[in-house]
């Protein structure tokens, strides 16, 4: 990618950006003849009603961030821009420009907090390649000369926040995302800073790639997946409508396999599989990243159909992205529908594994372990923790995710990752607030990492997670079964080896919201009118203890209602030495 390559390759007209004339011809069509496009296109009608009731963008920082304005402008300017376009009504015309003058009079884009300045360059880029032969001329070079002084030039600052560049997490697909898109919106201006920015974003891409693989799963979680995808997809479209090409980026190794496992991290309950920073549950609106996975493939297993065909009124505010993606909506043609597998493994730096009874399962049999290790991006010390979802219920819970500004504005040190670092003092982050083991009341080793080294599918599949490393000189050896025994259960076999000389308590426990009762088998679970039986198989002359987590250990853990921590504690003398079991049963 160089000057004399961007001159000749890139589309000369306007839209150019996801959006090309022939793109938007075949859209109108397609908003009058296809009921889910015609009927997600008034979702955004209605959207574009309520910006119009809204002030003005102003620049309100919270905390070390910005990133609120730049993802609502991301959102206004994709959803009033795409109106625009299908229905050239001048009010709304006259909004755009008045949003773009009002983000180009920022005093800057808060480059310190470098995705706040990639998604407002994003915003920018797309409304003046949108609608900007419509638009003052004087408003689209501001925009273009704000792109490159508040967009382009601060990710050239090495004293700045640009570690993004070759990282291997979300901010590398986000911030590369934002500078295309701006790389191509101002080529015109700068071909040289344009041409190096794209050169450089094709180079830096791939480091947060990798990360897919080699099956799927993206190690932050699918609340993150659909951060980091939904750029990455973006990215794809802007170069695949820009240059004819996208440069590989979407046949990327295991990139495409990703949107099975975002699936598959959806369970019965409707709560996610919600490992690492991940968020709690979706929402009812169609999934629009999954649209451009099923356009791009044909699979109608991606096409949430009768999500987009939810009443316009009900969607209510949708995704900052909705704009885009009513281009990839409108160029699915369905060629295959491919079913999700019942037992299912991830590999990668945060491997995970998926046990489910399916679609037709009358108990909605639902569990998700890990191995992975707190190292990885957005990472917690969850080696070995599981979900398990029955009859509806979710019995074994993570805690997920709480608000980054709300830890941060104390000065709490949330991003650091080493071993005595203060993220872990958190009940969402350490293993102390994961269904996992523990040993001798400790924390897990940040970077001993445990991979799933067994997996057997089939009507009663296994896993098995080796948590050697997980606990360092503390065990010998620790391995965790997972296996499905039934339709109603779920059986975890923890097969150790103590160290005599630095084993002194190993503690198996689960944390769940339900009630619970201790039996002389173990205990009973009780929610919403369900039991859940957590048979005690293996020592049954020790006795489940409950800790309550309801108000939590912390001021600044996060407050679930009901939480507590279901604990057998099992001092190393009665485990013994040589190879011993700790058996438990969960049974429906």
């Amino acid at each position: 990618m160089n000057v004399e390559y961007l001159q000749k390759h890139l589309r000369k007209e306007t839209p150019r950006l996801i959006l090309t004339r022939d793109l938007l011809e075949d859209l109108k069509i397609k908003i009058k003849n296809v009921p889910e496009v015609g009927n997600y296109y008034q979702a955004i009608r209605l959207n574009a009603e309520n910006i119009l009731k809204e002030p003005l963008l102003e620049r309100i920082q919270i905390g070390r961030r910005l990133l609120r304005v730049s993802r609502e402008m991301l959102y206004r300017m994709g959803i009033l821009a795409m109106v625009y376009n299908i229905e050239n009504d001048p009010e709304i015309l006259q909004r755009i420009n008045s949003e773009l003058l009002a983000v180009c009079d920022f005093s800057d884009w808060n480059p310190s907090h470098y995705l706040d300045v990639a998604e407002m360059s994003l915003a920018v880029a797309l409304a003046i390649d949108w609608v900007g032969l419509e638009l003052p001329g004087e408003t689209v070079e501001s925009c273009q000369r704000n792109l490159i002084e508040k967009g382009l030039r601060p990710s050239y600052n090495e004293k700045g926040n640009v570690g993004w560049i070759n990282g291997s997490n979300n901010w590398n697909q986000v911030c590369h995302g934002g500078m295309i898109a701006a790389a191509i919106a101002t080529a015109g201006v700068d071909p040289e800073l344009s041409s190096r920015t794209i050169h450089r974003a094709l180079e830096g891409i791939p480091h947060a790639m990798v990360e897919y693989g080699p099956d799927g799963v993206y190690p932050e979680g699918s609340t993150y997946w659909g951060y980091g995808t939904s750029f990455s997809v973006l990215t794809s479209s802007m170069l695949n409508s820009a240059f004819g090409t996208d440069f590989g980026l979407a046949e990327y190794p295991a990139f495409l396999a990703s949107a099975d496992f975002r699936r598959l991290c959806n369970a019965p309950s409707g709560w996610y599989y919600n490992f690492a920073d991940c968020g709690d549950k979706r929402g009812e609106e169609a999934d629009i990243v999954l649209a451009w996975f099923a356009t791009h493939t044909g699979n109608a297993g991606y096409y949430e159909k009768e999500r987009f065909l939810q009443p316009p009124g009900d969607m209510g505010e949708l995704s900052r992205i909705a704009g885009p993606g009513l281009v990839w909506l409108s160029q699915f043609e369905a060629n295959a529908k491919s079913d999700l597998p019942l037992s299912w493994k991830g590999d990668g730096a945060n491997p995970i594994v998926i046990f489910r009874g399916g679609e037709e399962d009358p108990r909605d049999y639902y569990f998700g372990g890990k191995g992975g290790w707190g190292q990885v991006n957005h990472g917690n010390m969850d080696a070995g923790s599981f979900i398990f979802e029955l009859d509806g219920v979710r019995w074994s819970v993570d805690p997920g995710n709480q608000s980054y500004h709300d830890l941060e504005k104390t000065g709490f040190n949330l991003w650091a990752r080493c071993q005595d670092c203060e993220r872990w003092t958190l009940l969402t982050k350490s293993n102390f607030g994961h269904s996992t083991l523990s040993v001798n009341d400790a924390l897990h080793v940040v970077d001993g990492f445990a991979p799933i080294s067994h997996f057997e599918s089939g009507d009663h599949p296994t896993a098995t997670i080796d948590l050697t490393q997980t606990f360092g000189d503390m065990l010998r050896r620790a391995n965790r079964t997972f296996s499905k025994d039934s339709p109603n259960s779920l059986t975890i076999e923890d097969v150790i080896e103590i160290n005599p000389e630095k084993t002194e308590l190993v503690t198996w426990q689960m944390l769940t919201t339900a009630e619970v009762q201790i039996t002389a088998k173990g205990a009973v679970l009780s929610q919403s009118g369900k039991k859940l039986e957590v048979q005690n198989l293996s020592h049954p002359e020790i006795q489940f203890s409950i800790i309550s987590l309801d108000p939590p250990p912390l001021q600044l853990d996060r407050k679930i209602e009901g939480l507590k921590r279901i604990e057998l504690r099992i001092p190393a003398y009665i485990l013994g030495e040589g190879e011993q079991e700790i058996k438990i049963r969960l049974a429906g």
